[in-house]
Parts: structure tokens; C-alpha cells; sequence
């Protein structure tokens, strides 16, 4: 019999390191093949510093052919599974057709974008789950202050320096925390007229931001984002969205040119075409992330749904802690049903969370410990630098350097609006002007992409 072929799909916090635990157990002894669209591992929870300016966006990318020895990298997007053949097929960045086989397949594709069905969203919003959209949303903010700067009446300087970030999550709070800062520093280089400074607009149906986490944490995170003149409206929602601003669900119209979209996310809808159970949209999966009734199939991740065996008739959440986790034990299992060891089901409590607020301000509560300020930041900071798989040099660089030398105004005109729409199912991929990366071969309209940013 040959060397056992190991196939794992996506290379996020799951299957990067699923891919990196079965390279360390199989000892060459495996043939590991990871298929991904990019060839790098994206370090999700500081792309908000990358959309303002911090970080470059090179610093939250880590190579996976440079961190992964013994894996071969395959650029692609999964079409499918045959689950009865072992197949996996898929398509090159070129468009041209492919297929993997495997003994053994572990599916880690993630999430993406959670659309909910309000007017207008979809065609003006941006989300935030890649590299494309940081890059968008940093010379879309930084177009904005200048064009707003430059604008011939009020009405035309506030709309366009009015920010509204929706879904007051990690995500959503982190964006508007780091984009006030960003938007402060841009102003002091480009005033705005007399009286007159950036809005930043913060909103949630829920009661409180950061809904999900300790009260705690959610107060200190509040008080931070009021203190620095954020807007935060909870119990609102968005009933629509215009080319010229928002429609709020209590009347209120907002003039914007900038809407960001955090409402969370929901599993890859790659999972769906499996024919096999699903909760909510996640694979079902045993405790020891086997898919019932197909031994040769693991999952792992935000598309996975994996019963908590600390909380009996529930699913672990879709964290970056749990995906990171869960990969761990999806290449242990991978191994031992190879007849390398014993497999081990899925076990995890959160030892606590962190969420950056820019500047030394964060709100922290490691093992449990309620922790705010700069002390927070710290705790925050170096829990970054400890869970990068990689450029923790380099990180640190950007953050020293960031704190001794003014951020950089500029805009690199590298992503257009139409290049990262919202309704994706491939957030890590901009659309090209072929037509590849675009749903139903549309490629990028004719059109001049106004100073709106969303034609």
C-alpha cells in the first residue's frame, strides 16, 4: 500500500493548523496536500489595523509554504466533493479545472459574509473578512477625509466624513475604535472646515456592544468608544442603504459615503453542496470532528458544527479560539485513524478574550480576570504576537513605529470598490477586470467608479 493521501481544504485558523499538526505527526510518512486560494495564512483579529494604517498588510499574512514543511500547497477554489470517488475538485486562480484524491479529507473553508435581507446592502455596504477589503476600506477612508476637506459646502464635508460601521461585535468594535483614531490623525494633516470633525457611527440591534462577552468588558469597551466621540446606537438596526446614505429603523436618515458591515458571519456555503446534515448551515460532526458516516471525512472550524461537550445539546461558537483548536484535534484524529495514536475528542473552555481598541486602550479578561486600559493593551498585544504562527518581528516593528512617526496619508489605488463586493463567497479574493473571481463571468463594470466608491 502506498503513502495515505491527506487532502485539507482552507487554510484558515482550523486548517492551517490542522495542515501544520499532521506535517509534525505523519513524519513524512503522508502525503499532505493543503488547498487554498491564497498562499498565505491570514491573521484575521488585526486586520482592523491594517484598514487603519497600522499594520501593513504583508505583516498579517504568514506564508504557508515558508511556516508548513512537508505540505504541498495547492492554489484553488473547492468546487466540490465525491465523496464515494474521494475526489476533491476545484479551480485554479487561472480558471482552469482540477481534482485532489484523498484517503483522507479534512474540510476547514471557514465563513463568510453574513447578509441579512435590508435593502441596498448588498450593492452599498463593504464587509471585512479579507486582505482585499482592508486595503479598500483604508484608501476609502483616506479619499473621503481629503475629498471632505476639499468639499464646497457643509453638507457635502459631513456626509463624507461620516463613517457607519454595523454590527457592534469583535469586528464592528474594533473597526470603529481603530478607525476614529485613524480618521483624528488624518484630519490633523487635512482640516476639515470650522466646527467640524469625523462621525463615526456604531450600531447593533443588540443591547450593548459586544454582546456576546462579559458585561465587563462590554462597559469598558463603550466607555472607550463614547470617550472618543464614537456614536454608539444599540437597539438600532439598518432598514436601508442608499447610494447617499442610511435609512435607520427609528426614521432617521444618515448622509454617509462609507458603510461598513459587521454583522457577523455564517458558514461556507461550499458545505452545502455535501449532502450530508447540516445545523444551521455548519456540518455536523461527532465530538472527534469525524463527519457520521464518512470515516474518512473530518471537519473542523466556523463551517463545522462540533458538539460542546462542556454544554450538552450545544455547538461550540465560530471563533478563531475554537477553529485554531479544533485543528489541532482534527489532524490528531486524522493520524490516529491512519493507526498513529489515539484519537481524543473535541474539549475547549475559553480562557478569556480580548478586544483591541486601538491606541494602549483594550478590554481583556485572560483566565477570567477583568482587565481595561493600558495594562489590557498589553495583555492583548503580546497575545497577538504569542498566536501568530509567524511576522511577530515584524509586527512588533510596525507597532513601535506606529507610536514614534505619523501614519502614512496616502492611497495606493490598489482595490476598487466593485473588486470586493459584500455578497462573495470568497472574501480572500478581489474580483479581476476578466471576469475571474466574479460570479457568473462578471467582471468590472464600465463604468467610472464615482467618489462614492461603490459604482
Amino acid at each position: 500500500m502506498g503513502r495515505p493521501r491527506i487532502v485539507v481544504v482552507g487554510a484558515g485558523f482550523a486548517g492551517s493548523r490542522a495542515a501544520r499538526t499532521l506535517s509534525r505527526l505523519t513524519r513524512n510518512k503522508a502525503d499532505i496536500t493543503l488547498l487554498n486560494p491564497t498562499d498565505y495564512f491570514l491573521y484575521l483579529p488585526l486586520l482592523p489595523q491594517v484598514a487603519a494604517g497600522i499594520l501593513e498588510p504583508r505583516r498579517v499574512t504568514v506564508s504557508l509554504s515558508g511556516t508548513l514543511p512537508r505540505v504541498r500547497l495547492v492554489l484553488g477554489e473547492a468546487d466540490g466533493v465525491d465523496l464515494t470517488a474521494r475526489k476533491v475538485t476545484y479551480t485554479d486562480p487561472e480558471g482552469r479545472s482540477g481534482e485532489l484524491a484523498y484517503d483522507r479529507l479534512v474540510l476547514a473553508v471557514g465563513s463568510v459574509n453574513k447578509l441579512l435581507p435590508v435593502p441596498g446592502v448588498a450593492e452599498h455596504a463593504h464587509g471585512f473578512r479579507g486582505i482585499p477589503e482592508a486595503l479598500y476600506l483604508r484608501d476609502h477612508i483616506t479619499r473621503q477625509i481629503e475629498l471632505a476637506a476639499a468639499a464646497p459646502d457643509p453638507e457635502t464635508c459631513r456626509s463624507r466624513c461620516t463613517f457607519v460601521v454595523v454590527g457592534a461585535g469583535y469586528t464592528g468594535v474594533e473597526l470603529a475604535a481603530h478607525g476614529s483614531l485613524f480618521t483624528d490623525a488624518l484630519v490633523r494633516h487635512q482640516p476639515l472646515r470650522e466646527g467640524m470633525r469625523p462621525r463615526w457611527l456604531l450600531l447593533d440591534i443588540a443591547g450593548r456592544v459586544l454582546p456576546e462577552l462579559d458585561e465587563r468588558l462590554s462597559s469598558t469597551a463603550d466607555r472607550v468608544l463614547r470617550r472618543r466621540g464614537v456614536d454608539v446606537r444599540t437597539k438600532t438596526s439598518v432598514k436601508e442603504a442608499t447610494s447617499d446614505g442610511v435609512l435607520l429603523d427609528d426614521g432617521e436618515f444618515v448622509d454617509t459615503r462609507t458603510l461598513m458591515w459587521c454583522v457577523g458571519v455564517r458558514p461556507d456555503p461550499f458545505v452545502e453542496g455535501l449532502d450530508r446534515p447540516l445545523e444551521r448551515g455548519r456540518l455536523l460532526v461527532d465530538p472527534f470532528l469525524q463527519v457520521p458516516g464518512q470515516p474518512d471525512v473530518f471537519a473542523c472550524g466556523d463551517a463545522a458544527a462540533v458538539p460542546d461537550l462542556h454544554r450538552p445539546g450545544r455547538y461550540t461558537p465560530m471563533t478563531a479560539q475554537h477553529a485554531w483548536r479544533q485543528g489541532a484535534v482534527a489532524g490528531h484524529n486524522v493520524v490516529a485513524s491512519l493507526g498513529v495514536g489515539t484519537r481524543r475528542p473535541y474539549r475547549h473552555r475559553d480562557l478569556g478574550f480580548t478586544v483591541d481598541l486601538g491606541g494602549v486602550q483594550a478590554a481583556a479578561n485572560p483566565l477570567g480576570v477583568p482587565l481595561s486600559g493600558p495594562l489590557a493593551g498589553a495583555v492583548t498585544r503580546g497575545y497577538h504576537l504569542l498566536a501568530m504562527p509567524g511576522n511577530r518581528v515584524r509586527v512588533a516593528a510596525d507597532w513601535l513605529l506606529d507610536a514614534v512617526l505619523p501614519r502614512q496619508a496616502v492611497q495606493l489605488g490598489l482595490v476598487r470598490s466593485w473588486s470586493v463586493p459584500l455578497d462573495t463567497a470568497a472574501p480572500e479574493l478581489a474580483r479581476v477586470p476578466d471576469g475571474r473571481g466574479a460570479p457568473d463571468g462578471q467582471g468590472a463594470p464600465h463604468t467610472k467608479e464615482d467618489s462614492h466608491g461603490h459604482q
